[in-house]
């Protein structure tokens, strides 16, 4: 099915928000088409499932008000990231990241970890610890990766469960699992493998995590994104669900109190599901994914 001449203009100006692309054409589009081969992995595979839907708007906020609480990935945004400055631009690179990692080939890959892995060697610093202990840091310190992946993972997997209406194939296990893959090319060899073993890696990081004034300076600034005004009611929505998602002891910290989680489930699980069905069905990058894999033969029409 193809985009009427409505969906396609709202579609367009959505890709633009998140892209920062001028034109709606997200510039890793075509790092997603080329090829012959295939990736991590297929539209069966859970990943594919989950980062394809519109919970992951509610996932990425989520995941940025979890990292913000351990104090190295917090300096290393703080100091080494231009997210006051152009927020957007800091957005469409970790959304860069997350699509070529989900739909792009090996060699996609692998290339757009080789940029990350350059990014992160210009990331070093010192941070006080949650004992006061002041302690170097590098962006690819083992423990900072797998904090930055748990939070991701278990974001995007919370988002999913409660604001879409998506079966996950094979369960969070097998999303847990699979989306494991995606941290080794940036030297993260050992990673959870299942829901039960992301639980514990989060405990495992609990006595690690603190809240600062710095923290919440940055929290402050998550809650009230200096985004378009015509965005701002739909973004608030967003905050509130994904701040409800999170573990009451998160929420403590942070120390705001959420909207009640059953008024937001089907408030906001019906706002996606209109966004999806306002802007299309059409689906560039996937569709361009989905072409790449037939030419490889990896799916058949």
């Amino acid at each position: 099915m193809k985009n009427n001449a409505l969906q396609e203009s709202l579609s367009r100006r959505f890709r633009k928000l998140l892209s920062g692309a001028p034109d709606g054409v997200p510039p890793w589009l075509e790092v997603v088409a080329r090829g012959n081969e295939p990736g991590f992995y297929l539209p069966t595979d859970a990943p594919w499932v989950v980062h394809g839907n519109f919970s992951t708007l509610v996932g990425g906020v989520r995941a940025l008000l979890m990292q913000a609480l351990h104090p190295g990935s917090l300096t290393g945004v703080s100091e080494h990231s231009r997210y006051e400055q152009d927020p957007l631009g800091r957005l469409s690179g970790t959304i860069r990241w997350l699509t070529v990692t989900t739909f792009g080939s090996i060699e996609a890959i692998n290339g757009e970890a080789g940029r990350v892995n350059r990014m992160h060697k210009t990331v070093s610093g010192e941070y006080e610890t949650s004992t006061g202990e002041i302690k170097g840091y590098r962006a690819g310190d083992k423990d900072l990766l797998l904090w930055v992946h748990v939070a991701f993972m278990d974001s995007f997997l919370r988002a999913h469960q409660n604001y879409s209406k998506t079966p996950i194939p094979g369960g969070a296990d097998s999303y847990v699992a699979l989306w494991s893959k995606s941290v080794q090319p940036l030297g993260l060899k050992t990673a959870p493998m299942s829901e039960a073993e992301l639980l514990e890696t989060l405990e495992d990081f609990k006595s690690k995590l603190t809240v600062t004034e710095d923290t919440k300076a940055v929290i402050s600034w998550i809650r009230k994104a200096p985004l378009p005004l015509v965005a701002k009611p739909v973004y608030a929505l967003l905050f509130q669900s994904a701040l409800a998602s999170m573990p009451k002891e998160y929420q403590l910290m942070i120390g705001l109190k959420p909207w009640p989680l059953w008024f937001l489930r089907p408030v906001t699980t019906s706002l996606l599901s209109f966004m999806r069905f306002a802007i299309g069905p059409e689906s560039p990058i996937e569709d361009a994914a989905l072409a790449r894999l037939r030419r490889a033969g990896a799916i058949s029409d």
